[in-house]
């Protein structure tokens, strides 16, 4: 943590320093109220430790003047057996806790292992608050489907290290969730998890937003910004598409990736970050650099370890127990229980291609709650856009070559595309290369193979079968 000094006393400063040192945090002092707020200005303090004599300052004056000038940062008293009783009255305004001089280096790590843990547990109540509020539904990380299996595996060895993650996949796959739980298997998990959505701002505002500003670095800069740099020191910092940064920021990315080094906008003091960079976007990265939309030295830096989010549509398996979780979010939310989809209506779920991905999915999972008369979803209940293109694109439609398959599934979904566009069984055989025999058979033991031609061909096939048994 960065820990400010608050002290009259030169020993105190040294010896305390070399103390937090030895900790592994960062000091910093101050020898006066003015400079103290100063220093609180200047930098983001996780904790101050305020000599309650200080000089001729009363070190609760102190406290009152940090507070009023907006900094809500937990602040230990340092305080004589004499003054004891004044340091029980100052817990009672707020100071955080306090510290009996003469003091021993342990005495200084208990009150900051005190501090950290009040910080752990406020980070844990807003994220019980949100679960409870109903934020969101919450998010399985088991999987039916091998390329989610490999995904999961593959993040979970990530995760201990500190090594940039770059997520690919189109919008709506789940990346932000799975940038959320990289987080959480990391060493970093207390710390916090901070968001830069990047194509939300302009140039000027994201670099502030990202870097931070100083009073009067541009129109509208009132004061003193930290960025979201240091507001997530020490934990993770997502930058959510990526691919849409402008420019010009990406050569100052580059540098911070590369050195954890910046500058706020307006300032000339170098600044050091402590943060796990994680990306995601939906852009091909690679194209952008050949187009020279995105650099390609900051391409690599950041693609240490890509993962590539399949669609929804690539992971069918996945899509009854993520489509029932939603609905279970959802029932409990409206008051209702017993609520299931039937057999067709997975099967419905299954078949479309949803274009929109996870997001679509929970929209029409709790669209599908609202409008059903009873306990079971019909295929009926469906929007119109799901009932038709499940019933037009079918299974066959979500396959793709090396993906979880049986051939004969490959097969199935060739055929029928084949025997879709080809005007007649002739026309089909000839493409596939084989007989119209063996196709006619083909579609024999698969009836789901293009039924309309049923009518069409049968008699010219039956024809062609007696011709070949004569020969």
């Amino acid at each position: 943590m960065k820990v400010l000094i608050v002290d009259d006393e030169a020993n105190i400063h040294k010896t305390t320093s070399i103390a937090l040192k030895a900790m592994g945090h960062e000091p910093f002092s101050a020898y006066s109220g003015t400079q103290t707020i100063r220093k609180l200005d200047e930098n983001r303090i996780d904790v101050v430790f305020l000599d309650l004599r200080l000089g001729s300052e009363d070190g609760l004056e102190v406290f009152d003047k940090i507070r009023a000038s907006g900094h809500d940062v937990p602040i230990i008293i340092f305080t004589a057996y004499s003054s004891i009783s004044t340091a029980i009255e100052a817990t009672k305004k707020g100071v955080f806790d306090y510290v009996l001089k003469p003091f021993v280096p342990e005495q200084i790590r208990q009150a900051l292992e005190r501090v950290q843990k009040n910080i752990s547990l406020e980070t844990k109540v807003v994220e019980l608050e949100s679960q409870v509020s109903g934020a969101s539904p919450p998010v399985i990380f088991e999987s039916d489907q091998k390329s989610m299996q490999h995904i999961y595996r593959l993040t979970e060895r990530a995760a201990p290290s500190d090594a940039t993650v770059l997520l690919l996949g189109p919008s709506g796959t789940g990346k932000t969730v799975l940038a959320k739980r990289i987080h959480l298997l990391s060493e970093r998990a207390e710390k916090p998890f901070v968001v830069v959505h990047c194509p939300s701002l302009s140039k000027e505002l994201l670099e502030s937003e990202l870097f931070g500003h100083v009073k009067g670095a541009f129109t509208g800069a009132v004061k003193d910004t930290w960025g979201k740099i240091e507001a997530a020191d020490g934990g993770t910092l997502f930058l959510d598409e990526i691919g849409d940064l402008p420019f010009e920021i990406q050569a100052k990315l580059l540098r911070f990736l590369q050195e954890r080094q910046y500058e706020r906008v307006g300032e000339t003091k170098t600044r050091k970050g402590n943060v796990r960079i994680v990306a995601a976007t939906n852009k091909d990265l690679q194209a952008a650099t050949r187009e020279g939309g995105f650099r390609e030295d900051l391409f690599y830096r950041l693609n240490v370890i890509s993962v590539v989010m399949p669609s929804l549509a690539e992971r069918p398996a996945d899509i009854p127990a993520l489509a029932q979780n939603f609905l279970d979010y959802h029932a409990k939310q409206q008051g209702r229980s017993g609520c299931a989809f039937s057999d067709a209506c997975l099967s419905a779920l299954r078949n479309y291609e949803w274009p929109g991905n996870l997001r679509e999915l929970h929209n029409v999972v709790e669209r599908c709650l609202i409008l059903c008369d009873n306990g079971s979803i019909e295929v009926d209940d469906l929007p119109p856009e799901v009932r038709a293109g499940s019933a037009s694109g079918g299974p066959t439609s979500r396959l793709t070559i090396g993906g979880d398959f049986k051939l004969e599934e490959i097969e199935e979904a060739h055929i029928n595309g084949v025997l879709a566009n080809a005007k007649s069984y002739q026309q089909a055989a000839e493409i596939l290369g084989i007989n119209k025999t063996t196709l006619y058979r083909k579609r024999k033991r698969k009836p789901s193979l293009d039924p309309e031609h049923d009518g069409d061909h049968e008699s010219e096939v039956e024809e062609h079968e007696e011709a070949a048994s004569r020969v």
